[in-house]
């Protein structure tokens, strides 16, 4: 997947220090559907994980955005404190940013898919809740999903959440939170059978992005 690096303006920051983001695009066949992704607690856009799934949506003719949701000032103090690896509306306020960004770009008719995982999957929830402009769909990876519980009445859109079986206390987190989305809102909850919260357990990463990308080709294109 051959992708370019782009800089995102993210504006209020503190004072004296970096206003941007950094991420990796790729464009695809279906370039006016594109899939923004969204890590998790203490991950960057060099997932491994996420760039798997990425490869996979690429392949499969999406574009794809692969995000560092915090400034290089930023993520060097949230590697040493933590400080900003669990402030889901910061890194919401970003996903935001980036959308707009994207519609700046290439124009107001994208759809957009947004692909969370762990904390990041809350994030582009209250995202979506904040502007749901041009967002169709939300896939979320292990994620943290009860932490935009405030947030999840406000869904409207196809919703995957794909939790490991062996991921007993996301699993059980995410099968609460279904009750928390409105009831006419199309939401799913995939099993990977013996799989853990990081899904490394052979074939079950595969199984993940496959789910993803069916997702993703019904709700976008």
């Amino acid at each position: 997947m051959e992708a370019r690096s782009v800089r995102i303006d993210v504006g209020s920051v503190e004072e004296g220090k970096s206003r941007f983001i950094e991420g990796d695009l790729a464009l695809s066949s279906l370039r006016e559907c594109m899939v923004v992704f969204a890590h998790g607690s203490g991950s960057s856009r060099f997932s491994p994980r996420n760039r798997f799934v990425a490869s996979a949506l690429h392949n499969a003719g999406l574009s794809t955005l692969l995000l560092d949701l915090l400034t290089r000032e930023e993520d060097a103090i949230d590697s040493l404190t933590g400080r900003y690896r669990f402030d889901v509306e910061l890194l919401a306020s970003r996903l935001v940013d980036a959308v707009r960004w994207l519609e700046g770009e290439y124009g107001s008719n994208l759809r957009i898919g947004y692909f969370g995982s762990s904390t990041g999957a809350a994030s582009a929830l209250i995202a979506y809740a904040r502007y749901p402009d041009n967002v169709r769909a939300i896939v979320s990876r292990g994620g943290r999903v009860d932490l935009a519980a405030h947030y999840l009445q406000s869904i409207k859109v196809p919703t995957l959440l794909i939790v490991g079986g062996y991921d007993t206390t996301v699993l059980r987190l995410n099968r609460e939170a279904m009750d928390m989305f409105p009831r006419d809102c199309m939401v799913r909850l995939e099993v990977i059978p013996d799989a853990t919260h990081l899904f490394e357990e052979p074939g079950a990463l595969e199984q993940v992005a496959d789910k993803a990308r069916d997702w993703f080709l019904k709700h976008l294109p």
